[in-house]
């Protein structure tokens, strides 16, 4: 960890992502549990914004100029004392057993590499090099005698908890992202200038005696937010993809949802199939996997209210001039998921599920999308008729989740959404 981690005072991000310093990849996701005090809400925080201020600064700034309702912040004051804790001070105080279960734990996993590298054809491992952790997994930057492509190397995650639970959801979004972008890049053999740079994965699984598990990938060497125009572009043609005919994308049959459930932060995302690929099938989707399961958890009666009495009953009529198809989304698209890699655009850390492409943009109050994005993105994508009065849902699914997440005036925030719903949708007439 840094020297010295310490709360800061006034801002916050929305919740806390993980990145190494060197590859800043998808943060492994947790068992699914609901996050319920303030303290606990915070407890992650500080280190994850240390970890990005190492490997991102201008994420790490961006992070905490995110809009954080002053209700928030008060709260987060009021529950928590954070305090600096210097590195001799933690290093005093850690037990030596926690040294030699590290040092088991890093052995165990150089013999699990060994072991893939040589079966997949690389030959043997000539360099293991550690690449920070976050609270929850190690990182490693591994090198091997007969790369799948000359100076490749791989950027490894490892966790003492199984495959499963920590891994496989991380793996198959970044799959079915990697798919899809290659398949809208302006290239023959896809990729290109147009493409967002997505990290290929390699294998993930358990130990094969237990006790841990591992997550092999691409290396990238990540750098800041670059071209804004690129982005846009990028992103649209991922959302274009056609799943139906990207059989290792996960979604031959064409609809919403995802392989696996995951975690949006760290709340449960359901990702149950859909019937088809319709924009009804969507509307339930919606409605169920996504605003509901997040009121369900948040408990407030006002919103349930009027989401189930007035809105949802309703929800489809801010459909009926839109041909919804299902798109690969990266489902958690703000400033501190964004970079680049050897001058193309990359986007990290998903919540990946195959939905609207509008629902990409429930984040959009804290990614800084400005006018070169936007005339990016739209000169690919155009805007369907009716994105503004869908906004609020998507912007509500975001809100509801970050007051699951931290409590707080994020329920004043999806309060608003919903009620902006109901307006639109009485001015409808539906």
């Amino acid at each position: 960890p840094p020297s010295a981690i310490r709360h800061p005072s006034s801002r916050r991000p929305p919740h806390p992502p993980s990145l190494s310093r060197s590859n800043a990849m998808a943060s492994p996701r947790g068992a699914p549990h609901r996050i319920t005090t303030a303290s606990a809400r915070l407890r992650a925080v500080p280190l994850a914004v240390a970890f990005i201020s190492r490997a991102n600064p201008a994420a790490a700034a961006a992070c905490f100029f995110c809009p954080v309702p002053s209700s928030s912040i008060a709260a987060s004051r009021a529950s928590v004392r954070p305090r600096v804790i210097s590195s001799s001070a933690a290093a005093a105080a850690a037990p030596a057993a926690s040294t030699a279960a590290a040092t088991v734990m890093g052995a165990a996993l150089d013999d699990e590499l060994s072991t893939w590298a040589s079966g997949a054809g690389y030959g043997e491992v000539t360099s293991s090099e550690t690449a920070g952790s976050s609270g929850w997994a190690s990182f490693r930057r591994v090198e091997v005698s007969d790369p799948p492509s000359p100076g490749a190397s791989f950027f490894v995650k490892s966790s003492g908890r199984s495959s499963k639970e920590m891994f496989e959801g991380e793996a198959l979004g970044l799959r079915a992202m990697f798919e899809c972008s290659r398949a809208g890049g302006s290239s023959e053999e896809g990729g290109g200038a147009d493409s967002l740079r997505i990290p290929e994965v390699y294998h993930w699984g358990d130990y094969t005696n237990g006790g841990g598990s591992f997550l092999v990938m691409e290396y990238l060497a990540l750098a800041g937010r670059s071209d804004d125009g690129a982005l846009g572009r990028a992103v649209a043609r991922m959302h274009l993809a056609d799943p139906t005919k990207l059989p290792s994308a996960g979604n031959s049959e064409g609809k919403f949802g995802f392989n696996v459930d995951n975690t949006i932060g760290g709340t449960p995302q359901p990702n149950d199939w859909t019937e088809g690929g319709t924009s009804d099938d969507w509307v339930k989707f919606f409605r169920d996997e996504r605003i509901g399961h997040q009121l369900d958890l948040a408990g407030d009666a006002y919103c349930s209210k009027l989401w189930t009495k007035d809105i949802a009953p309703r929800l489809g009529a801010l459909f009926d001039d839109v041909d919804v198809k299902p798109s690969m989304l990266h489902g958690d698209l703000w400033s501190g998921n964004i970079g680049s890699a050897n001058g193309s655009p990359s986007i990290f850390d998903p919540a990946c599920y195959w939905g609207h492409h509008e629902a990409e943009w429930g984040m959009s109050w804290c990614a800084s999308f400005g006018r070169d994005f936007w005339d990016g993105y739209r000169s690919i994508l155009p805007e369907d008729p009716g994105f503004n009065d869908r906004k609020p849902l998507y912007d509500a699914y975001h809100q509801l989740n970050h007051y699951n997440l931290f409590g707080g005036g994020y329920l004043s925030s999806a309060r608003g959404d919903l009620e902006a719903l109901k307006r639109t949708l009485d001015k409808l007439g539906a």
